[in-house]
């Protein structure tokens, strides 16, 4: 069993929490709460500010033109491609994506960049990857869940959304990434591999908070002045 195969088994629990989460249920029958769906893209628009830093961070930690390649391609993918699930969900709300963007992150979406960014300040390629890797792997799994059990046409809500997760692109950043992972973990100490599994466990754990987070509509204890 490979050290990504052997994370999966072991975070499985978180997995198929996510894939039960009345959000992400809520994709796949195709109804969700407006104000839910701009507080999601409010916090993922930032977080995704936050996830090219990181890939930048990763070139930097990178000794492979292949690796910096790879990183430099997932900014320019981020920046050009990953904008297109958001604007299926502001059209299903029918706010203008421009409106959703510049908002402070909620704590639990607060929590998550500060975690990654600890973990990439350690200075590890694998340690990165292992933080940043259940981002693209769990989306990519819940595509192809909804996808599975839904079959959404195209006159589903959120096709859009499904079929950009479920699709070949998402499929090939999560291999290399997987790949890459496995290999840093075969030469790295039996230390450093426990602190890999740590921080890939917590942002699994992340992952499903960040629908929670979305789904509550979370925000900080104090908003406006005011005492919630």
């Amino acid at each position: 069993m490979t050290f990504t195969e052997d994370l999966r088994r072991e975070n499985d629990d978180i997995f198929q929490a996510i894939f039960n989460h009345p959000f992400v249920r809520g994709l796949g029958e195709g109804e969700l709460q407006d104000d839910a769906v701009a507080h999601y893209v409010k916090a993922d628009y930032e977080y995704l500010n936050t996830f090219m830093q990181l890939y930048g961070t990763a070139v930097s930690q990178s000794k492979k033109r292949e690796d910096i390649a790879f990183f430099q391609g997932q900014i320019a993918f981020v920046l050009g491609d990953e904008i297109h699930p958001h604007r299926n969900l502001c059209d299903y709300i029918g706010v203008p994506y421009e409106e959703l963007k510049g908002f402070p992150m909620p704590p639990t979406a607060d929590h998550y960049r500060t975690h990654m960014k600890s973990v990439a300040t350690e200075g590890l390629l694998g340690k990165t990857i292992a933080a940043m890797l259940p981002c693209p792997w769990t989306y990519q799994e819940i595509g192809r869940e909804l996808k599975k059990e839904f079959a959404p046409e195209t006159n589903h809500p959120f096709y859009e959304w499904i079929e950009f997760y479920a699709n070949d692109s998402i499929t090939e950043t999560t291999d290399y990434l997987l790949k890459r992972l496995d290999e840093e973990a075969e030469a790295a100490s039996l230390e450093d591999r426990q602190l890999m599994k740590e921080a890939f466990r917590k942002s699994c754990q992340l992952e499903y908070a960040f629908w929670e987070m979305s789904y509550t509509k979370e925000d900080w204890p104090v908003a406006e002045g005011v005492l919630k």
